[in-house]
């Protein structure tokens, strides 16, 4: 029926209404798509994770450098010969088994060692971190029935961190940006060409960070989603067993303490349970705080009476992914505080963006009108 002057007609809804989702999808993956290409987030969390797995790694290959022919070399009962018709089958290479030569394993041994220690100290991290990658790897699949969760953490995650720019904090490339921060390249982009790359680079490592994040999820939520079905933790006596294994006990004798404490090992058993479920959705919110603190002391534990440092090592590092940029920047502070040094307010270089833990330069405070001619007003006036 058409309107006549009598007949009221219907108040439109407003844009951001009902009436309009696809305005309200197209507008969340807009803000997506900037979060993930704007700028890379967490740069001081993974050059923890590069610090951290680079001297975890380390201190392992210095660890069993006594004993390296007969776990990776041409002595160990595993034959190399051995591992080739593995991979056959399984589809995995190492660069180990190239060669049945043990001045081949020696090279190959003392290459690992000085790529763990570049990979540290983030010295041309871009393609160290690719031959990080290649050395665990390397060394996983050499001697595969010898690893353990702690061997598959530390894999993946080096596979992970090729997709990072964990060098941007903390390393020697970031030294090097800052005393020269221009004329890096002999033949300059053009800017569109620059533009499209910074954005590449963006956009991976913040993918890379994301895949980081998802999983430590899945590994927590698993393991407590097992112990959940299982009776003993049901019942509050599985760490009673665990500690009663005699492949698990570095000192017997501070298990047997431990098994002593009925009450405190039902508690904590309960607890653990109850921290794994609970840990993916305890990310976005003050409440991660006290969590990754208890992780930190069941990882501890776990090190200490079951011998497995390298695993609660690998964990108590992934760990350090879900903490701001903001801790870390503070922690550095107080680091070189203890240290003696003073602060310095040294600039970024120019192809760093800053972190979402750290302050933007660019933003004056609210409640403040930047000046004209200032940079900020040159950054908001910038088409």
């Amino acid at each position: 029926m058409p309107e006549t002057a009598n007949t009221p007609s219907r108040p439109r809804e407003p844009a951001d209404g009902p009436a309009y989702p696809a305005a309200r999808v197209t507008g969340a993956a807009r803000r997506a798509w900037a979060l993930l290409t704007e700028r890379p987030l967490s740069l001081y969390a993974v050059s923890v994770l590069r610090i951290g797995y680079g001297l975890l790694y380390l201190v392992f290959l210095v660890r069993e450098f006594p004993h390296r022919d007969a776990i990776w070399g041409p002595g160990s009962p595993w034959t190399p010969d051995l591992a080739r018709q593995l991979f056959d089958q399984t589809g995995w290479v190492s660069v180990l088994t190239l060669s049945d030569s043990r001045l081949y394993f020696e090279l190959c041994y003392a290459a690992a060692l000085v790529v763990s220690i570049l990979f540290l100290l983030g010295w041309r991290t871009r393609a160290v971190s690719v031959l990080f990658a290649v050395v665990v790897a390397s060394f996983h699949a050499r001697s595969i029935f010898m690893t353990d969760g702690g061997d598959n953490l530390v894999l993946l995650m080096a596979l992970y961190l090729t997709l990072t720019a964990s060098g941007r904090r903390w390393s020697l490339d970031a030294l090097r940006a800052r005393r020269a921060p221009s004329g890096r390249r002999l033949l300059p982009l053009p800017p569109q060409l620059a533009a499209a790359g910074r954005t590449l680079v963006t956009a991976v490592h913040n993918c890379g960070l994301l895949v980081i994040a998802v999983q430590v999820c899945f590994l927590y939520g698993a393991a407590g989603l097992y112990k959940v079905q299982g009776g003993t933790w049901g019942a509050g006596t599985a760490l009673h067993y665990v500690l009663n294994l005699d492949l698990f006990q570095p000192w017997p004798a501070l298990s047997h303490w431990a098994d002593g404490q009925v009450l405190a090992i039902a508690v904590i058993g309960y607890l653990t349970v109850l921290l794994q479920v609970a840990f993916p959705f305890v990310l976005f919110g003050r409440l991660k705080y006290p969590v990754l603190t208890m992780l930190l002391g069941m990882h501890i534990g776990i090190a200490v009476l079951m011998g497995l440092p390298l695993f609660s090592g690998a964990m108590i590092i992934a760990d350090a992914v879900f903490l701001p940029d903001r801790f870390w920047a503070a922690a550095g502070r107080l680091v070189r505080r203890g240290l003696g040094r003073t602060e310095e307010a040294r600039p970024e270089p120019a192809d760093v963006p800053e972190t979402s833990g750290a302050p933007d330069e660019t933003r004056a405070p609210r409640g403040t009108v930047p000046k004209q001619g200032s940079p900020v007003s040159r950054v908001r006036d910038r088409p």
